[in-house]
């Protein structure tokens, strides 16, 4: 056979590139929504961690998770929430910020470690009876969940949240203030914060009509009429 293989790359490379467009529109629309709802935003977030906080020390009473990697996943969360305090506005060169970052991967590396040892997560298994049947493995549906709401959820929000600090008109007693005019327009007027995946998805997209010009794919004005 030829063409049915042919077909199925052609097919997986059309939905790579659909599952791309789709995060990508779903980025900037929740991007939109956290710039026109700042307040509800950071209570949703604020109330978000203290959830996941919460889920993280039932685990460990509960299902019996390690203490220390609950630790860890509890100070992180505090550590993002820090981001709260000029929320949605964030420096890069933050020292909180670049440690929420850092915190971010080690949560994943420190976890993903976990669920990959051979013992079962049930730190109490050590102490079962040897006629009792050993505690249960998770499976993939059950690590991917916990992934997905204990380690990135909240990141994740954060990054579709917060706004770079450079975008942002500087003020008298403001510790974002950079001492130039960046934030006016040609009237006066304050600009407007983007977001981090706001701005992530316009520069993607101006690369690639920038790139498609240069290659003779298309014309740059025709893209820009289109936006």
């Amino acid at each position: 056979m030829w063409i049915l293989p042919l077909l199925g790359y052609i097919g997986l490379a059309l939905g790579f590139a659909f599952m791309t467009l789709s995060i990508a529109s779903g980025l900037y629309y929740l991007s939109e929504l956290v710039e026109e709802h700042t307040v509800l935003s950071s209570k949703l977030l604020t109330r978000l961690i203290y959830a996941v906080i919460t889920i993280q020390i039932l685990l460990w009473l509960v299902d019996g998770f390690p203490f220390t990697l609950t630790c860890l996943g509890i100070i992180s969360h505090i550590v993002y929430a820090s981001n709260l305090r000029h929320f949605p506005i964030v420096k890069f060169s933050d020292p909180l910020f670049l440690l929420s970052c850092a915190l971010v991967g080690l949560n994943h590396w420190v976890w993903f470690r976990h669920f990959s040892e051979a013992p079962p997560y049930d730190s109490r298994s050590a102490y079962r009876d040897l006629y009792q049947s050993p505690a249960p493995q998770p499976s993939f549906t059950e690590i991917s969940s916990y992934f997905g709401i204990c380690v990135w959820l909240v990141p994740f929000a954060f990054f579709v949240s917060l706004s770079a600090g450079e975008n942002v008109l500087p003020s008298m007693g403001s510790e974002y203030a950079t001492g130039d005019r960046a934030g006016v327009g040609a009237k006066g007027h304050k600009r407007r914060n983007t977001g981090i995946a706001k701005a992530a998805v316009n520069n993607v997209k101006e690369w690639v009509g920038d790139t498609g010009a240069v290659m003779g794919m298309w014309q740059k004005d025709n893209i820009r009429s289109l936006d």
